[in-house]
């Protein structure tokens, strides 16, 4: 894959084959960063797992970034009230899963009550692609919609290992300060240690890397910071 000539001259500011303290690491990223817009800073944690094993689950960064989230909620009519009063975009039952069989995504999480999700259900191949299928794993399946509505307005979010071992998340923006995005970092990492599976040996963490949208990516030397 050929990179273009400030992507090259940004690998010249650094030692690639390095890696560096958390904070380091950050202002590194920081540095490298040469889009004309505010790059986002993805982290990338490469785990151990057997074909057997998975790490998901969800994380709240002590520092948001994005714009609020528009929540939708699948429901009853006797929760709508709740659902409104905790701050969702969007409450309904049958006429939005017809909605979105139409078409219409215009939200970006999903929240449904455990007895909305065999209609709900019925949107797997909608809603699966594109990672907003409700799960009782990541807290969007439950009756308590005012935690879970919460808790994703303090800007919970969802990570998991993909086929090769590697979680990947977006931990902030190049703008804001590198002592927020090292602890953005630091939360998700700490996260996924604790999702160790029991029966996991060796060696879990196996790399730690960060980078911006355009960036190159600087590797991180996670155990420094334990």
């Amino acid at each position: 894959m050929s990179h273009g000539k400030k992507y090259t001259e940004s690998l010249k500011k650094y030692d690639a084959a390095v890696s560096y303290p958390l904070k380091e690491a950050v202002d590194k990223v920081k540095t490298l960063a040469f889009a004309k817009f505010d790059e986002t800073v993805d982290l990338a944690v490469k785990v151990s797992l057997k074909k057997s094993q998975s790490v998901r689950d969800t994380v709240v960064l002590p520092h948001q970034f994005h714009a609020e989230k528009r929540v939708l909620v699948f429901c009853k009519a006797e929760k709508e009230k709740e659902a409104q009063e905790a701050g969702a975009t969007y409450v309904g039952a049958e006429d939005l899963i017809e909605k979105i069989k139409g078409g219409w995504l215009d939200f970006d999480v999903a929240v449904a009550t455990p007895d909305m999700m065999k209609d709900v259900g019925k949107l797997g191949m909608v809603l699966g692609r594109r990672g907003l299928m409700p799960n009782p794993k990541t807290g969007t399946v439950t009756f308590d919609l005012k935690s879970a509505l919460s808790e994703l307005k303090k800007g919970r979010v969802e990570f998991r290992a993909d086929k090769t071992g590697v979680v990947h998340l977006a931990v902030g923006k190049v703008s804001m300060d590198a002592e927020k995005l090292a602890e953005n970092v630091n939360a998700v990492v700490t996260e996924i240690k604790r999702k160790r599976p029991a029966d996991a040996k060796g060696e879990f963490l196996e790399t730690v890397s960060v980078s911006s949208t355009m960036g190159p990516g600087v590797w991180v030397a996670i155990k420094d910071e334990e």
